[in-house]
């Protein structure tokens, strides 16, 4: 069948569908933004084709027979699925990542060139995301996959970790516990900590307030983190291994649990694209694929 064919075929089961929910052909063509007698003429073209009435005409209005019951069942089915066709070839070329963190992590760059590799021509959209929401929309449909830091909520989702990293305190560098090799969380008690938005997840809120509520401003990114503690001194946090500026220094925390990388994707989610990319940054990260990712 011609795609055009096809095509003319779901627009007169659009304009059934119409009359058969309307039951009133004047109605309908409103709806349909048409005019009434180019869809008297649909419809019975389409009664001819199948060999069958689909309305009882009368003065006192339209009705559906059993044959026009049948197929407007069948109809919202099919244009369902056809409404689904678009999407769906859609996913199959092109990709969106939503990303929290450094892009310049080493395994982000061993997984973005992995990924070229194994998907050439393919689109990849990349969403960055501030610090207010740590599956970088992925709830809100706005990425397909994300890669980013737990913890979080993780209702409807499959997270899988990656890497742990070790957690350190952001000081000035005159701060006199800039100059100390470690600390200890009850160490910062009675200083100004960064804020996250009310409405931040509290999981990923108390985790970087080091598990106790804190005073301080709020932020929504790295870098008014970064400048909060330059301007004000505010203590913020960051994963080992990031460089801050020359004015700022990290200092290891002994007594807060690692950072975890993660990859994070909605339950159910048969896209092969977004299982090509879990799986290649399982190796770009070192990590293990997980036996149950359903």
């Amino acid at each position: 069948m011609r795609v055009s064919s096809l095509v003319m075929e779901l627009r007169t089961l659009r304009y059934f569908v119409a009359v058969a929910e309307e039951l009133h052909f004047g109605r309908a063509a409103a709806r349909l933004q048409m005019s009434q007698p180019p869809l008297s003429r649909a419809i019975k073209h389409l009664e001819r084709e199948l060999g069958a009435a689909l309305f009882d005409r009368s003065a006192a209005g339209v009705a559906l027979t059993p044959a026009g019951a049948v197929l407007l069942q069948e109809a919202r089915v099919l244009l369902e699925q056809a409404d689904q066709v678009p999407r769906r070839v859609q996913a199959a070329v092109s990709i969106t990542i939503g990303m929290l963190g450094d892009s310049t992590d080493p395994g982000a760059s061993r997984l973005a060139a992995a990924y070229r590799q194994q998907h050439p021509g393919l689109e990849v959209r990349i969403r960055e995301a501030d610090l207010t929401d740590p599956t970088c929309g992925l709830r809100a449909g706005l990425v397909d996959v994300a890669l980013t830091r737990a913890p979080f909520d993780e209702a409807g989702l499959v997270v899988h970790e990656l890497r742990a990293d070790p957690v350190g305190a952001v000081l000035r560098t005159d701060d006199p516990l800039a100059q100390r090799d470690q600390l200890k969380l009850a160490e910062l008690a009675d200083r100004r900590w960064f804020q996250f938005p009310a409405d931040t997840d509290p999981s990923w809120q108390s985790y970087w307030n080091g598990g106790q509520s804190r005073e301080g401003p709020v932020v929504r990114s790295v870098q008014e983190c970064l400048q909060a503690v330059l301007w004000n001194g505010t203590v913020g946090l960051s994963p080992l291994g990031h460089n801050p500026p020359a004015e700022l220094t990290v200092v290891p925390l002994v007594d807060l649990p690692p950072s975890r990388v993660v990859t994070v994707w909605k339950k159910g989610d048969t896209n092969p694209l977004v299982r090509s990319f879990v799986e290649l940054a399982s190796s770009a990260y070192q990590g293990q694929w997980p036996d149950d990712c359903s």
